[in-house]
C-alpha cells in the first residue's frame, strides 16, 4: 500500500505545544490540541500519530527553546525541519495571531514546501558555539566595566596625562594604580570598579584558554587549524567561523555562502533598470563581524611573517598556495577600490566578501579529504 503523509506544525514555547496536523490534499489543516513542552509528552504524541502506512513530517520555528525538541523527534526516527522565522510567508492583512492559528499555518506551509529550514547544529558544535558566544557576552562585560571607570573619573575632573595617548595599555594601568581620592567612599567604589575589571579579564583568560583546548580536539580541529592559515584569521575567527557555519560543503559555491552570510547588495531590478544598494546583512551576524575584522589585515603589502608564518607551518600545499594568492589578490583589490574613492569601510566589506571565497576553498578541501579517509 501507498504512503501517506501527515504534516506537523508545532508551535513551541517554554511550557506548551501547540500541534496541528495538514493530511495530503487541499483539505484544512486540522488542529490536534497542546502538549508539555518536554521529552516524554513529545514521544507519546509521536507514537500516537505515527500509524502504519504513515509517514510523519514535523516542523516548528526557532527559537530561544534551541534544538532539543529537533533531537527527541529525529531520535524517535521522524523527520523534523526547525524553520528560519523570518522566511515564513506573512499574508497581508492578518491581524490576530494565537499559537492554534501558528501551528495550523506551519502544518500547511510546510505541505505546500513554502518553509525554509535552518541547518541544525551537532551536540558538539553546539557546545563550542555557546562557549564562543560566552566570551563574546564576557568581551561586552569588560567594555562596560572600562566604561564605568572612564566615567568615574571623568566626573571627578581626572584625567590620564597628556604624554598618554591610548588608554588601557600598561603605562594607563599603572597609573589608575597610582590614583587616590580624598574620600574613603569614592576610593571604595574606585577600588571595586578596578577589582571587577580585573575578574572580567581572567574570565576571557580562562574562556580563551578553554577554546584553545576545544579547537585542538573537537571534531572541526582540522578545518579550524587550516582556515588559519589565511592572514586575518586566528584561532577566535576560524572557531567562530567554523562552529557558526559548521559544515562549508553544504554550500555549493562561495557566492551561495556570501548570500548566507548577508555581504552581498540588496537588489531591487525592473525591465530595463538595474539598482543595487548596501549589504543585506542577513544571516549570521558574528560571522559577518569577523570576516570584516580578518579584512582589515589586507591592506598590508603581501607577507609572511610573524603569526601567520607560525599558523602556516605544516599546512598542506593547497592551504599555503591559497593563502599567498589571497594576500595578494584582496591587497591589489584593496589599492584599486581607494583609488577610485571609494570609503575605506566600503573597500573593507568588498575584501571580507572575497575573502569569503578563500576560505570556503579551504575548509571544503579539508571536509572532503576527512570524508575520503573515512570511506
Amino acid at each position: 500500500m501507498k504512503n501517506t503523509t501527515k504534516y506537523v506544525g508545532m508551535d513551541v514555547s517554554k511550557d506548551k505545544i501547540a500541534v496541528a496536523i495538514a493530511d495530503e490534499g487541499r483539505e484544512a489543516p486540522r488542529f490536534y490540541g497542546t502538549i508539555a513542552h518536554n521529552p516524554d509528552a513529545v514521544a507519546k504524541l509521536i507514537r500516537k500519530l505515527q500509524e502504519k502506512d504513515v509517514v510523519l513530517e514535523v516542523c516548528y520555528e526557532a527559537g530561544p527553546t534551541g534544538y532539543d525538541l529537533y533531537h527527541w523527534i529525529t531520535r524517535m526516527g521522524v523527520s523534523c525541519a526547525v524553520i528560519a522565522p523570518s522566511r515564513i510567508p506573512v499574508r497581508a492583512g492578518d491581524s490576530i495571531k494565537t499559537d492554534r492559528r501558528d501551528a495550523e499555518r506551519l502544518a500547511q506551509l510546510h505541505r505546500a514546501g513554502e518553509l525554509t529550514p535552518i541547518h541544525v547544529p551537532t551536540r558538539e558544535t553546539e557546545a563550542l558555539r555557546d562557549l564562543v558566544r560566552a566570551r563574546e557576552d564576557v568581551k561586552e562585560d569588560l567594555h562596560r566595566a572600562r566604561q564605568r571607570i572612564i566615567h568615574f573619573l571623568l566626573r571627578h575632573h581626572i584625567h590620564p596625562p597628556a604624554s598618554m595617548k591610548r588608554r588601557w595599555t600598561k603605562m594607563y594601568r599603572q597609573w589608575l594604580a597610582t590614583l587616590t581620592f580624598e574620600r574613603k567612599v569614592e576610593q571604595t567604589v574606585f577600588d571595586e570598579y578596578l577589582q571587577q575589571l580585573r575578574e572580567i579579564e581572567e574570565r576571557i583568560k580562562r574562556l580563551e584558554t578553554a577554546m584553545q583546548e576545544a579547537a585542538e580536539i573537537c571534531t572541526h580541529a582540522p578545518v579550524i587549524r587550516a582556515i588559519q592559515g589565511l592572514r586575518g584569521v586566528a584561532l577566535l575567527t576560524a572557531i567562530t567561523l567554523v562552529v557558526e557555519i559548521e559544515n562549508f560543503e553544504r554550500f555549493r559555491s562561495p557566492a551561495q555562502l556570501m548570500s548566507y552570510l548577508g555581504l552581498v547588495p540588496r537588489e531591487q531590478s525592473s525591465g530595463i533598470t538595474t539598482k543595487r544598494g548596501r549589504l543585506t546583512k542577513t544571516g549570521n551576524s558574528r560571522v559577518r563581524r569577523a570576516l570584516i575584522e580578518a579584512a582589515w589585515s589586507y591592506r598590508h603589502r603581501p607577507a609572511v611573517k610573524g603569526d601567520l608564518e607560525k599558523r602556516l607551518e605544516g599546512q598542506s600545499a593547497h592551504t599555503q598556495e591559497v593563502s599567498w594568492k589571497a594576500q595578494h589578490r584582496l591587497h591589489s583589490k584593496y589599492l584599486r577600490l581607494l583609488r577610485k574613492g571609494k570609503h575605506k569601510n566600503l573597500v573593507v566589506a568588498a575584501i571580507g566578501r572575497e575573502l569569503v571565497g578563500f576560505i570556503w576553498s579551504i575548509a571544503v578541501s579539508v571536509e572532503r579529504s576527512a570524508q575520503h579517509q573515512v570511506a
